[in-house]
């Protein structure tokens, strides 16, 4: 397996295991306060916002099976100058960010401050420009993927980027106390 290659798989499949780990262990350690993630988030707005997370997770893990079985790592051209590690690179904010994202959020509910709120906004948006980085890295790829199964990827990815560079650095926010 190319070295690249295998760099965007330590990331996603460590970066996967830290979110879900720093989720499961929030939402473990967090009982009487997880609620007030939502802030004061509308229900059904919560239930169209629980729907597109599974979208967005969808997107992303269908982007990755064509990352992993239909990218050649040493063909691979992001434009013409940069190979797979600008998407290693997004893929790593992508990861990164979600992973931190509900320790910093339990965090400020502990203890709210202004720096604090900074800090969770602003890795919210490293989220969501990773994520505008992979649109922009698969609409640049030497061998774009075409026809119907082009277009599932191309969506998929859309859907992810609506949750990671809208819903949650813009609409969340919003609706989330700030103290």
């Amino acid at each position: 397996m190319h070295p690249q290659k295998k760099q965007w798989l330590a990331i996603n499949v460590l970066g996967g295991i830290a979110v879900l780990g720093s989720y499961a262990h929030g939402l473990i350690t967090h009982p009487q306060t997880r609620g007030l993630l939502w802030g004061d988030m509308p229900a059904p707005l919560q239930d169209v916002y629980g729907v597109t997370m599974w979208l967005a997770t969808a997107g992303y893990l269908v982007f990755m099976y064509y990352v992993l079985f239909r990218v050649e790592a040493a063909e691979v051209r992001v434009g013409k100058r940069f190979g797979l590690g600008v998407i290693n690179a997004c893929c790593a904010a992508v990861v990164v960010g979600s992973a931190m994202w509900m320790p910093l959020t339990f965090v400020y509910l502990d203890d709210p401050s202004s720096a604090l709120w900074f800090l969770i906004r602003a890795d919210l948006i490293v989220v969501g420009v990773g994520a505008i980085g992979l649109i922009v890295s698969l609409f640049n790829l030497s061998a774009r993927p075409t026809g119907p199964a082009g277009v599932v990827i191309i969506v998929a990815l859309l859907l992810f980027a609506l949750q990671t560079a809208f819903l949650d650095p813009f609409v969340w926010p919003a609706f989330f106390a700030k103290g």
